[in-house]
């Protein structure tokens, strides 16, 4: 038998499966399927017991709930098709007196589980219901309740934690999708568990009712219809009866206690006997405090104060006795060894280079808060920060093209209490302090006077604000303040930081990670470059070169391809640069064009231009500027006036001058204005107006 073939035809099986379920209802069947179907109905119940016994944890047999409706569904039908059979041929016997009208199964365990004795049979199948129903359903619909309600309490904090992992690095994004769905899973598992319940309560009740119906539908039918007398069919009838109802009570006996234990069982490395051996086994203490428990009553049996049992008792005692005193001496030499072992690889761990080689990592984000900040970081109490760095990351991507690794938080006791540092690769770039359950309003410091709160500097930009109760949120919104709450405070701090510094954050390795996504979909664009004509470190210093200035390398496709057309002239960096920007002169351009397609620029005077170029020093190491340094100074301070004029009016500083000395001029304003845009001439797309609102000129 093929068992691959079987699996992938299992849909239809379980279809074909329920139909016949349907179809007992209503079509008598013979006495020999009868009692064949009744045996398939107490091996499943044994083989669900065994498998609940063999789980790890509860998710292992999520198709559990499901099961038990359909064993279920499949125990009533047995039931009704029994009951049918009792009453049609239950009048027939064997030669040797049996009642053989509904099969043989149904007599003969009644003969064998209850000796043919009817007021014992009775008993047992009252029993038998009583304990499926008061104990182990009831507790184990209980149980699902409350493991229901709590798995759902704690989905939120779950959800958060994975999260976390997620932005830290310890997880991937499929393994986060993996947890979420596992989640999702345990919640969904134990609210279908709840609802099972009442199905397996509804079947208890069900059998009571069916019994009753089996013996007066029996008496009346043996004694009416069939004329028997009355002895005769009363015995006839209870026996089968009794029969009947055993042999489906006791495989949903089974069931009931296989659902206890599906729903009882904790999140477990290994099954339930090696657990609860291995647990048991744990305390040796309590084994030998057993046994001299034991071995006292049976003292007691001997001396007649107390009549006991003494053999069970004494050897029982002297059994746990020794399994006591073994498993503590072995848990001593264990305890020894494993210290001893524990202390040899601390030393061996002490020597190894690798020790020292894990200090030395560096993360290349990282968030320092004070004690008064960590409700922000904590997955416990909302982490919302932890949320937003999550659409930060996004963000960056989309708009320069690159991915920001995983932030690394860390509390840190050292700062004050509210404040924060941001950190790229262990290095100081940012710090501020916000206020928790306050809000920061900036604005004009006219209207922060009207304002009560602590007055502050906007960490970011260094423009005036006031942190603020909640209470004075409409009243700063009236006076046109811009209102931000701690976390925003942080994340924009935090998103200026990457966008200052993303060009530190890209290397050999994330050149290798983006490419490696191109060639995907552009194999012979990566083929052609990539190693023949430039290394990754090439194609690194360009990319580095792009997003310090805030150039989006997202179309890498184009960037790949410019670089192709270009290396054979160059392998300067620099050189390679200005031609991706030209070729992306549409990207960059989107950037600072208004809504009438034109960008607002300050030119240079030709004098300086033509000073600057002659000043312009290539040698093979890369290009340098050699300016004399009062000249230099001179147009820094021309390049300063002219960027105050366009703040005063709100537009953005954007120098334009000649291509040949776009890059020497932004490395000599960077230091003083390292936010000042210099774009070249070629870098103006098609469509898009130029509008001059100043020049730089020398005094």
């Amino acid at each position: 038998m093929d068992i691959e073939k079987l699996s992938k035809n299992s849909d239809i099986m379980m279809a074909v499966a329920v139909v016949g379920i349907i179809l007992m209802l209503i079509i008598p069947m013979p006495s020999e399927l009868l009692d064949f179907l009744l045996v398939v109905n107490i091996a499943s119940a044994i083989i669900i017991l065994i498998i609940s016994i063999y789980i790890a944890e509860p998710l292992e047999f999520s198709v559990f709930p499901t099961m038990l409706l359909v064993c279920t569904l499949f125990r009533l039908a047995l039931d009704i098709s029994s009951t049918r059979m009792i009453l049609l041929y239950g009048d027939k016997k064997s030669p040797t007196g049996a009642p053989i009208g509904a099969g043989h199964l149904i007599p003969a365990f009644a003969e064998v589980v209850v000796g043919g004795n009817l007021i014992i049979g009775f008993l047992m199948f009252i029993l038998l219901i009583i304990v499926q129903l008061m104990v182990i359903t009831s507790g184990a619909e209980r149980i699902a309740q409350v493991a229901a309600r709590f798995t759902l309490d704690a989905m939120p904090g779950k959800q958060m934690a994975i999260d976390a992992d997620l932005h830290s690095g310890l997880i991937d994004a499929e393994g986060a999708k993996k947890k979420r769905r596992a989640v999702e899973k345990e919640s969904d598992f134990y609210g279908a568990m709840d609802g099972a319940g009442k199905f397996v309560k509804g079947d208890a009740m069900a059998s009571v009712v069916i019994m009753v119906i089996n013996i007066i539908g029996g008496l009346l039918v043996g004694i009416i219809m069939k004329h028997m007398k009355a002895g005769d069919a009363l015995n006839t009838y209870a026996i089968l009866t009794i029969g009947s109802g055993l042999t489906t009570t006791v495989p949903a006996f089974l069931l009931s206690t296989s659902m206890g234990m599906v729903v009882s069982r904790a999140a477990s490395d290994s099954n339930l006997g090696s657990d609860l051996v291995g647990q048991l086994m744990a305390q040796p203490k309590a084994l030998m405090i057993g046994a001299g428990f034991c071995i006292l009553l049976a003292l007691l049996g001997i001396t007649g104060f107390f009549p006991m049992p003494v053999f069970p008792f004494l050897t029982l005692g002297l059994i746990l006795g020794a399994a006591g005193f073994m498993l503590d001496k072995q848990s001593k030499t264990q305890d020894v060894a494993v210290v001893s072992k524990g202390q040899e690889k601390k030393k061996e761990a002490a020597k190894k280079p690798e020790n020292v080689v894990q200090l030395m990592q560096v993360d290349p984000i990282s968030l320092e808060v004070g004690r008064g900040l960590l409700s922000l970081v904590d997955p416990n109490q909302g982490a919302k920060l932890l949320e937003r760095v999550t659409s930060i990351r996004r963000h960056i991507a989309l708009e320069l093209g690159i991915v920001v690794p995983g932030v690394r938080f860390r509390d840190n006791l050292q700062l004050k209490p509210n404040g924060y540092v941001i950190k790229i690769k262990e290095m100081e770039v940012a710090s501020g302090e916000v206020v928790v359950n306050q809000f920061l309003a900036i604005g004009p410091e006219e209207k922060l006077k009207n304002l009560r709160g602590t007055k502050t500097v906007d960490p970011t930009y260094g423009m005036p604000g006031v942190w603020i109760s909640p209470e004075q949120r409409g009243d700063a919104e009236r006076l046109g303040c811009m209102i931000f709450d701690p976390v925003s405070v942080i994340a924009t701090q935090m998103t200026e930081v990457i966008r200052t510094y993303g060009g530190d954050l890209i290397g050999r390795q994330e050149v290798q990670a983006l490419i490696d996504t191109v060639k995907k979909t552009h194999p012979a664009v990566v083929k052609e470059l990539v190693p023949d004509q430039m290394s990754y470190g090439e194609i690194e210093k360009v990319l580095q070169n792009l997003v310090k200035e805030r150039v989006s390398i997202r179309d890498l496709v184009t960037v790949l391809e410019t670089l192709a057309d270009n290396v054979t002239m160059s392998k300067d960096p620099e050189v390679l640069t200005e031609c991706v920007r030209v070729a992306l002169s549409r990207v960059i351009c989107k950037e600072y064009v208004n809504n009438e397609g034109i960008i607002n620029v300050i030119t240079l005077d030709p004098q300086i231009e033509q000073i600057i170029s002659q000043s312009i020093q290539r040698t093979e190491m890369g290009s340098f500027l050699a300016l004399d340094p009062n000249m230099g100074q001179n147009v820094l301070s021309s390049v300063g006036k002219e960027v105050a004029k366009l703040q005063e009016k709100g537009l953005q500083p954007i120098v334009l001058c000649a291509p040949q000395i776009r890059p020497a001029l932004k490395k000599l304003t960077d230091r003083s204005f390292p936010t000042l845009v210099v774009l070249s001439w070629n870098e103006i797309a098609p469509k898009v107006n130029v509008n001059s609102v100043g020049q730089v000129s020398l005094n």
